[in-house]
């Protein structure tokens, strides 16, 4: 993503890759070309076998403040319902596109999350909050329904129906130290800190062979909604008969025995 306008793309750091909404004037509020910015971004990274974690953060003092309602260029077709479809479904498909992605990707929140931006990290595999990291379904406070961008199927699956429905409703603010009580982010970081704190557990998975890292990410997606227990491990004892046929699950079991760390090849 040379020629980005809205987005910044970094590898800090072997097999990992750092996402960042550039727009920080606006609070990286989403505009029509940082949306079509994030689709060829995402869509890049899926392609590449040498990024095995993304990092999704936000420039300067927030993390995302949803849609920009002042970009003229959002608005546009309002009044044709067409047209609006469209624009709504490539605002909705973004979520849907981290989670197709076969890296994990690991939320660093700085700052307001709102709206489109509190979706956005409920997309995400794993949060991380600095303490000035708030979360709020902002869509209801502006007479739209708080369900959008999968916050009606992501957020009760993340901290349960009766809480999900009660920040929904109410659209209040969710503070970091509540984020972490309940559940909704891993751990909360002083300000400043949540994007290395996100490359500290970026390495970590980076450091797990390819397959196995995507293929978790593959089944958690499929058994979320798995109809019973044995669905679910159907669906498991499948993805480890392909496993234990690598490469890299025969180097982990000589490095093993050996004692020594493993050198995975994605092989």
């Amino acid at each position: 993503m040379k020629d980005a306008k809205t987005l910044r793309f970094e590898m800090p750091a072997e097999a990992i890759g750092v996402v960042t909404l550039n727009r920080p004037d606006r609070l990286n509020a989403m505009s029509r070309e940082l949306i079509r910015e994030f689709h060829e971004c995402l869509g890049e990274i899926a392609q590449r076998d040498d990024i095995r974690v993304v990092i999704l953060t936000g420039a300067g003092r927030g993390f995302c403040a949803g849609t920009d309602l002042k970009d003229s260029a959002s608005a546009e077709g309002m009044n044709a319902v067409p047209d609006a479809l469209v624009g709504q479904r490539q605002v909705s498909s973004m979520v849907a596109l981290m989670r197709r992605i076969p890296q994990p990707v690991i939320a660093a929140v700085n700052g307001v999350a709102a709206g489109g931006g509190f979706s956005l990290t409920m997309a995400c595999d794993i949060r991380i909050a600095a303490e000035s990291a708030r979360f709020v379904a902002s869509y209801v406070n502006i007479g739209l329904s708080a369900c959008e961008m999968g916050s009606s199927y992501f957020l009760p699956r993340l901290i349960g129906h009766s809480r999900a429905s009660e920040i929904l409703y109410t659209g209040r603010m969710l503070e970091a130290e509540e984020a972490e009580r309940i559940g909704y982010v891993s751990r909360v970081v002083p300000d400043g800190q949540a994007l290395q704190a996100a490359l500290e557990v970026a390495g970590q998975l980076a450091s797990k062979s390819p397959f196995g890292l995507r293929m978790t990410k593959e089944v958690l997606n499929q058994t979320i909604d798995a109809p019973s227990l044995e669905a679910a491990l159907a669906i498991e004892d499948r993805t480890q008969m392909l496993a234990v046929r690598t490469d890299d699950f025969r180097e982990a079991v000589a490095a093993f025995v050996e004692k020594r760390p493993a050198n995975f090849r994605g092989k």
